[in-house]
């Protein structure tokens, strides 16, 4: 909708005349009349999977502040930060730093992964069973489908 055509209808509504909107698109384009997103169960289970997939090889293989770890925990690079900064090394500070916002940063995008993957798990279990929950209410008495023709009278 073009910015001329959005004041012509408030004018128009303003003046207690009907009004219709349309959306621009281009004809037999995207968004030409069928449904541009489709997602089947087996496209979240394997986001889903894939989300769990790169946490457990980001938890092992991005810790740069536990690798190498003393009998104290400290990391090989936090171990040569604090060796730098005994030798009174700037760099050791900023080393320091840059293992801080590192894992930080690590550990944000792993619970962006479990969140990923949890909510996927969970929307694809929850489908499943909204649609057998349909699928039950939507039977005749003796078990057998209703048939789409007796499902319009419920609309009309």
């Amino acid at each position: 909708m073009a910015w001329d055509e959005w004041e012509n209808s408030k004018a128009a509504v303003a003046a207690g005349r009907h009004v219709s909107m349309r959306l621009n698109r281009v004809p037999g384009g995207p968004g030409g009349g069928q449904g541009d997103l489709v997602v089947n169960q087996d496209d979240l289970g394997g986001v889903g999977h894939e989300a769990f997939v790169l946490h457990g090889r980001l938890h092992k293989e991005a810790d740069i502040a536990g690798a190498g770890a003393n009998t104290e925990g400290a990391g090989s690079t936090m171990q040569a930060a604090a060796a730098l900064k005994g030798s009174n090394f700037a760099l050791g500070g900023e080393l320091e730093t840059t293992v801080s916002v590192w894992t930080s940063q690590v550990k944000s995008v792993l619970q962006a992964c479990a969140h990923i993957s949890n909510h996927l798990d969970y929307s694809k279990k929850a489908h499943a069973e909204d649609d057998a929950a349909i699928a039950a209410s939507l039977r005749n008495r003796d078990g057998s489908a209703v048939p789409a023709s007796r499902l319009a009278e419920y609309f009309k």
